[in-house]
């Protein structure tokens, strides 16, 4: 089949939406499809365009099997939330033309991967244009979140913007999301069940796992073999809830067993560095390269993954899966109900979001006990392998998109009604500026 993808992010970003949107598309490619991306060139977490890119021209690539056409994209410096608007809406724009150079070749499927969903309206209409099946994957449910998290306000703005999520997502064949709560949203949005699919997130379960010998990053940072080392990696933004980890850090700045490591970039990380910096019990790596990623996961003794109680069943960390696949145990802020608390809790540790007290105390309790740190990290060892592995997911996700394309069905012509339309190489090898 011919696939055509829309998102904004993609590799080389290693975090994140553009990780997962890039291993989809490799293995669709590896599965034997034909499959082309539209997207904007790599900028995320450090929200800097990458050397080699640029933030201006169209570019095109070949990646993984994946022929990948890069639109235009402005990045804010600092971004808010009047500027993340800016930025969503310069790559939808930017990306339109190279949506539109798409029809002629007369894609099976299109997907539309939010956010961003200000590109969705554009991708649907490409695909419309084509003939072609839709499918929209929702990472995040960003209306909601940038209201509940006050990046956005004004009632009536939030209700025009909920109507227009609503409308869209009504129109696609497909809207799948990556966690049980967020497809139940779905539903509640006006999106019929039959059409609703849950794609989680995914793990390379041979890639990440855990180490029979110390990680070379103890070494290289100078921590000792008696102590304990909690770990956050990833993003550091305004949906993580770091400050209250912050708190917790300098609650347990007194505990000489325990050093906390915060690896990643992102809006938060200067903050982070401001309240951190008289304090000895602290140590910060920038975003690692990917190849190192197992050695940094089994740095940690204790993975913790901070989450603003406010964006609870709207997104779902996509760092959880690696923590789970390393083997280490993990400290997570949910609330009981949640979609996080359920996937945690059983192999895990939860603590409510917004409680300094609960955070230090379980990550306390882990460190002065190796057999429960040994028992949860089995357990979640254990659930990677058999729920989220890469093979597992994909392979399913493959099967629907086989089925709704109807590998024996007829193919809808172009601008013909279906389901949902009843409201009217690893190095940068640009090919040539299109």
């Amino acid at each position: 089949m011919r696939i055509l993808i829309c998102g904004q992010n993609y590799a080389p970003e290693l975090t994140g939406i553009g990780k997962y949107t890039a291993e989809m598309a490799e293995a669709l490619a590896a599965s034997g499809h034909e499959v082309r991306v539209v997207c904007a060139p790599p900028y995320y977490p450090g929200w800097r365009v990458g050397e080699e890119y640029s933030a201006w021209r169209y570019t095109r690539e070949l990646r993984g099997g994946v022929q990948v056409h890069r639109a235009p994209l402005w990045v804010p410096a600092r971004p808010s939330g009047v500027t993340r608007l800016l930025h969503l809406a310069s790559f939808a724009l930017g990306a339109l033309p190279s949506l539109l150079r798409q029809v002629p070749w007369r894609p099976d499927a299109v997907m539309a991967i939010a956010p961003s969903l200000m590109s969705v309206p554009a991708t649907w209409v490409v695909a419309r244009l084509a003939g072609a099946r839709t499918w929209l994957h929702v990472q995040d449910y960003e209306v909601d979140a940038a209201f509940e998290l006050g990046m956005l306000k004004g009632a009536r703005l939030r209700r025009a913007a909920l109507a227009m999520e609503r409308l869209v997502m009504r129109r696609f064949d497909v809207v799948s999301t990556i966690s049980e709560k967020m497809a139940e949203h779905a539903v509640r949005k006006g999106v019929a069940s039959t059409r609703v699919f849950r794609l989680p997130n995914w793990v390379d379960t041979t890639a990440i796992h855990p180490l029979e010998r110390p990680s070379t990053y103890r070494e290289e940072l100078g921590i000792p073999p008696d102590q304990k080392v909690v770990l956050y990696a990833g993003n550091m933004g305004e949906k993580q809830g770091l400050d209250i980890l912050v708190c917790a850090v300098a609650a347990l700045a007194g505990n000489a067993g325990i050093t906390f490591v915060f690896c990643g970039n992102g809006p938060a990380r200067a903050m982070l560095e401001t309240h951190c910096a008289g304090l000895d019990n602290c140590r910060f790596l920038p975003l690692q390269p990917v190849d190192r990623l197992n050695e940094l996961l089994n740095l940690a003794d204790i993975h913790v993954l901070p989450q603003r109680g406010d964006a609870a069943d709207l997104v779902m960390p996509s760092k959880l899966t690696g923590m789970f696949a390393s083997g280490r145990a993990i400290v997570a802020m949910a609330l009981p109900g949640t979609e996080l608390f359920a996937a945690v809790s059983p192999r895990g540790v939860a603590v409510p979001p917004d409680d300094v007290e609960a955070l230090a105390g379980a990550i306390k309790r882990l460190a002065a006990s190796p057999a429960l740190r040994a028992e949860l990290g089995a357990a979640a060892r254990g659930y990677a392998e058999a729920t989220l592995s890469a093979a597992a997911v994909l392979s399913r996700f493959d099967a629907r998109l086989r089925a709704l394309c109807g590998e024996g069905a007829a193919r809808p012509s172009a601008g013909e009604p279906r389901v949902g339309d009843e409201l009217p190489a690893n190095v940068l090898q640009p090919e040539k500026v299109e």
